[in-house]
């Protein structure tokens, strides 16, 4: 019997590390020798962490439990490993086993299932198998042709075709070439390519090779950031054992192909997901994007021909291989081809990953697979592409999720980042949170992103802080089509598309904020006050906690709140039992 406890970043912050410990104390007072316990990566279901699995000896999952903190141990141990009988209650509820039995897993096909740390593992899992079939019974040519039947297209965010940059790169003259994967994971509330570095690294690393033998390159290099310690552990355990195999190194599957990955950590800037800017970071200098042409394709990494993919695209590639790349092109909507990975946050019930077919409609995912609105609030938007990205309204939920379709609502695919907001999220705060960022994450190469973004910024603050001014929202329009079109780089070019699909879709809540000096979501600190109603009975809860000692009155009595020491910080109202906390 076996006991596996998902250790993915998400289930060691939610305590496994402290449940596995209970675990081993269990085993070992009982006297359990028959019962191994191993370790697994993330399989999605985030909400539901720390996650623990148990195998029968035919190696058949017997039960799924969740939330299992240290305090469950004992009964799973009891009931289950020693009386046979799966403790129910601590169990996966059939909505969640069924939220997660009905994706299509191409790139989290091994998340959550095998030890990220043990190759062999990953080779039971058909692992290694497409290289092999790569580098021993096709050519460079063939495996291109395969990727362009897949129609995969690059996951990072601009989906363009893959097969197009591997064939640029094999074409490109010179014997020195370097294949890049982008693990510069930057964008607020995307944790995908984390998640599958964690708990399917060789996945990346297969990719890699048949990328690398199909464009004809002699090093391949992981750009990671070094916020992800966990991942680059992982990674660096996976490069060894791959080494060892010979699925690395000189002669490559015993042919005379000679092929090895390294680690690049990255210092987190944001601005080094765009490619040329990631190139400059790995030979040393400041990250800052370069003008193209000559694209890395022809010109990359020390000026030779270079290609780079994310995690999530590189991930996909041995599945091709291996199925076919008719197989993978029968997932998806029109051009848009195969799953799609996104990281569901905000206020969603069922935060985590997901992977389902492109052409699934935003309803189907938030609702059916996220489980809705947290609290059965209302929904209000979703921001999708992060800060390159924009904001998509309640009254678009039904798009298709392809790179064309959301293109048309002014936000983008991108990564694959999908924060969810309800009806208590204001816009223009939105907007000013993501410009924020932008605007301290630009690498100040160019006027128009520099000082752009900056004077954007300080719009914004003073319209959430009550101070708008007539002709704001037209100056914002101004500025975001001027940075558009002038900024060097991607990242520059798309940084004010929260602000223009905000306009676009909730200019009365911009008017609100000016003419009216008014939050329409009640969020907006400098714009809302806190009142105490009739309702209230006077129980003095929200007297002890407040942490100003702004509210008074006595017992059973209605309390008031003095609107000079508030801090508007929400705890009276958050702690209210009777409704009776009223914001205006």
């Amino acid at each position: 019997m076996k006991v596996v406890i998902g250790q993915g970043s998400c289930g060691i912050a939610s305590g496994a590390k402290k449940t596995e410990s209970e675990f081993r104390k269990q085993l070992v007072e009982r006297d359990l020798k028959n019962v191994t316990l191993d370790k697994t990566g993330c399989i999605g279901t985030c909400y539901l962490e720390p996650i623990v699995d148990v195998y029968g000896d035919d190696g058949q999952l017997q039960a799924r439990y969740v939330k299992v903190q240290p305090d469950r141990v004992s009964a799973i141990v009891e009931e289950h490993l020693i009386g046979g009988t799966p403790k129910a209650e601590y169990m996966i509820s059939d909505e969640d086993a069924a939220i997660l039995a009905g994706q299509k897993r191409i790139v989290l096909r091994n998340c959550g299932l095998i030890n990220p740390e043990r190759i062999e593992e990953y080779m039971e899992a058909d692992g290694y198998k497409a290289a092999k079939k790569a580098l021993t019974e096709m050519t460079p040519e063939e495996v291109i042709e395969e990727v362009k039947t897949a129609g995969l297209r690059g996951r990072g965010g601009a989906g363009f075709p893959t097969w197009f940059k591997w064939n640029a790169a094999r074409q490109s003259a010179g014997k020195e070439k370097y294949i890049v994967c982008n693990a510069d994971e930057g964008d607020p509330g995307a944790f995908m390519d984390r998640s599958v570095l964690e708990g399917d690294p060789n996945s990346v690393l297969e990719g890699m090779i048949i990328g690398g033998y199909a464009m004809g390159a002699c090093e391949g290099i992981i750009y990671v950031r070094a916020e992800y310690p966990l991942a680059i552990a992982r990674l660096e355990t996976a490069i060894d054992q791959a080494r060892e195999k010979g699925f690395l190194g000189k002669g490559v599957f015993g042919t005379d192909w000679d092929f090895d990955i390294r680690i690049k950590a990255g210092a987190g800037a944001f601005v080094c997901g765009e490619e040329t800017a990631l190139i400059a970071s790995l030979e040393g200098e400041r990250g800052m994007p370069r003008l193209k042409p000559p694209f890395p394709a022809q010109k990359g990494y020390w000026q030779k021909p270079t290609n780079i993919n994310n995690v999530e695209t590189y991930a996909n590639v041995a599945w091709i291989i291996l199925h076919g790349g008719e197989a993978f092109a029968a997932y998806g909507s029109g051009p848009s081809k195969g799953n799609k990975v996104f990281a569901l946050a905000g206020k969603i019930k069922k935060g985590g990953l997901v992977e389902v077919p492109m052409g699934l409609s935003l309803r189907d995912v938030i609702y059916k697979t996220g489980g809705g609105i947290k609290n059965d609030k209302e929904f209000k938007a979703v921001q999708m592409g992060g800060p390159s990205g924009g904001c998509i309204p309640a009254e678009l939920i039904d798009t298709p999720v392809t790179y064309e379709d959301i293109n048309k609502t002014g936000a983008i695919v991108g990564s694959g980042g999908m924060i969810v907001m309800d009806e208590n999220t204001c816009m223009v705060d939105m907007a000013r949170y993501f410009l924020d960022f932008t605007q301290k994450e630009s690498c100040g190469k160019c006027n128009y992103c520099r000082l752009g973004t900056k004077r954007m910024l300080e719009i914004l603050e003073r319209i959430t802080n009550g101070e708008g001014r007539d002709g704001d929202i037209e100056l914002l329009e101004e500025l975001a089509e001027k940075i558009r079109d002038g900024a060097m780089c991607g990242l520059g070019q798309t940084a004010p598309n929260p602000v223009l699909t905000t306009l676009k879709y909730f200019r009365n809540e911009y008017e609100d904020h000016i003419y009216r000096h008014k939050c329409t979501a009640k969020s907006c600190k400098a714009l809302i006050s806190y009142h105490i109603t009739d309702k209230c009975v006077g129980c003095t809860l929200c007297a002890r906690q407040c942490p100003v000692n702004a509210i008074s009155g006595t017992v059973k009595q209605q309390h008031t709140i003095d609107p000079e020491a508030c801090i508007k910080c929400g705890k009276c109202a958050e702690n209210c039992r009777f409704g009776a906390i009223e914001i205006q």
